[in-house]
């Protein structure tokens, strides 16, 4: 690729190591390699890269921290540059009268969380890689995380997008005030489009108080099904905890074998629950969980202090390394369906691993109905290889016949591109492609990604 003008001043790369390093995500999609890498630092920059992509043809690879699970950022096609965005990192502002931050698409989301912490207030979105992950990659998958159940996802607090489409036009969707309705809603649109309908240059996000306590519960089941009932129980109860994270038993033992934790060797379920407010309310709202988780047969254990609540998350955060200790690769399908269909859920994906001979290990947001199902495979074992990507169209069927979805927060990408015509009829998916092409009429922006 010939260097030009256009380039000057922009960090790009043809280096063997640096393609290779950017073939890949975090996901299963086969890895690529791109005609080559560049790293913009200003929005400008970025549109300097995009017209010098358009003149030669090529195609655009939007990338944050490549820790996605979908393939979203995965190369397709020889003719294509990665554009990653990990040099945009800055915090513009931080309005605490209106209770807003500005941002750069690259910035890390737990360094984003510090930032506001030591000022009193927080970003409720917080994806389990939220150390690595950027907020540009949280916006492009609309990405949840353990305070879903009670805050939402990313979508609920994205105020604002600055974006450069296909054709160089730069655009603004949303912006600073908290309620809007003119016209069509291209900032939820936007959210969750994985870089296929433009490249995100600023972000604004609504940010919150800091609770001002926080209550932390370990509850035991000795059945699965007891512990997949008691997120719906919960919300009866008028609780809603700020998380509700469940793990079965095959997650328990992968835990304990990577960093032993102390979990009940007989509990075949355990869920983190944690509520946050004003410390006398949550008080009587552990209290009800408590009655609540023993009703069903659980015992509960409450976190005395910082060091003992740390230990638990420790534990949850290990979880997704600890299972390559089982075997090399994972099939990690992130469905998710109603919280009253949880337990139901919960068997089935047992069902299926006791009839397939396959160990799936099942773990996330019980609050949502999150479910994280890890179908644990060696990809060089080519029988058991194709016997767990069988497996997954049974997960999606559960989940689906469920009333649920085949997603929950990973996207669809490549991994899950031949899917989701089960869950989006052939009418939804012209009006979606229709919409990729009238923002991007030459594919320029992370083609072969969502549509079939």
């Amino acid at each position: 690729m010939k260097s030009s003008e256009i380039l000057q001043g922009i960090e790009i790369s043809e280096a063997p190591e640096d393609i290779i390093s950017y073939s890949y995500d975090s996901s299963i999609a086969e890895p690529a390699k791109p005609k080559a890498v560049a790293w913009p630092k200003n929005s400008e920059q970025v549109l300097k890269l995009l017209n010098f992509a358009k003149e030669r043809n090529f195609s655009i690879i939007p990338r944050g921290a490549g820790s996605g699970m979908a393939g979203a950022s995965v190369p397709v096609g020889k003719e294509c540059i990665v554009m990653s965005f990990e040099k945009m990192r800055k915090i513009i502002d931080i309005d605490t009268r209106n209770m807003t931050v500005v941002v750069e698409p690259g910035i890390i989301n737990g360094r984003l969380q510090r930032e506001l912490e030591y000022l009193g207030y927080f970003y409720p979105p917080d994806p389990a890689s939220l150390n690595i992950c950027t907020i540009g990659g949280n916006v492009a998958t609309n990405a949840g995380g353990p305070r879903a159940v009670k805050y939402g996802v990313t979508r609920n607090y994205v105020m604002g997008i600055e974006a450069v489409l296909a054709d160089g036009t730069p655009i603004s969707a949303g912006g600073r005030t908290h309620k809007r309705t003119v016209g069509y809603d291209l900032r939820n649109l936007l959210t969750g489009s994985e870089g296929t309908l433009a490249l995100f240059t600023r972000i604004r996000l609504k940010i919150l108080p800091l609770p001002e306590d926080v209550i932390t519960l370990l509850l035991i089941f000795r059945d699965i099904e007891s512990a997949g009932a008691l997120p719906a129980k919960i919300s009866t109860a008028k609780v809603i905890p700020r998380t509700m994270e469940f793990m079965d038993r095959a997650a328990i033992d992968a835990i304990e074998k990577y960093k032993p934790t102390g979990f009940p060797a007989e509990a075949e379920a355990v869920l983190l629950v944690e509520l946050d407010g004003y410390p006398s309310t949550i008080r009587k709202e552990a209290e009800r969980v408590v009655d609540i988780c023993r009703t069903l047969g659980g015992e509960a254990i409450i976190a005395e202090d910082d060091s003992a609540r740390e230990s638990l998350w420790d534990a949850r955060r290990v979880l997704s390394p600890a299972l390559y200790k089982i075997k090399p690769n994972k099939l990690n399908e992130d469905i998710v369906v109603p919280r009253d269909k949880l337990a139901p859920a919960l068997a089935a994906f047992r069902k299926i691993s006791e009839d397939s001979g396959i160990k799936i290990v099942c773990f996330g947001h019980a609050g949502d109905g999150n479910i994280h199902v890890n179908i644990m495979i060696d990809k060089l074992q080519k029988e058991e290889y194709q016997k767990g990507l069988e497996l997954v169209r049974d997960v999606f069927d559960v989940a689906l016949r469920l009333g649920g979805s085949i997603s929950g927060e990973h996207g669809i990408g490549l991994v899950k591109k031949p899917y989701i015509g089960m869950e989006i009829k052939d009418r939804e998916l012209e009006l979606m492609g229709g919409i990729k092409r009238l923002f991007d009429p030459e594919g320029l922006l992370n083609p072969g990604k969502i549509i079939p």
